[in-house]
């Protein structure tokens, strides 16, 4: 099923010319939010830190 979305994904990237413009668009938007960063880095690392926590 996973493979299904991501080929519908993709196939909608390359059937509409102006998606990936916009899709690069809100990526930078996103990354340039020191907030997201640092919500998606803790994200990230909060399994590495449970683990070694729980020992």
């Amino acid at each position: 099923m996973r493979w299904l979305i991501l080929g519908a994904l993709l196939g909608l990237l390359l059937a509409v010319p102006g998606v990936p413009a916009v899709a690069a668009a809100m990526l930078f938007a996103l990354l340039t939010q020191p907030l997201f960063v640092a919500f998606v880095l803790g994200v990230l690392a909060r399994p590495v830190l449970a683990r070694r926590w729980s020992r």
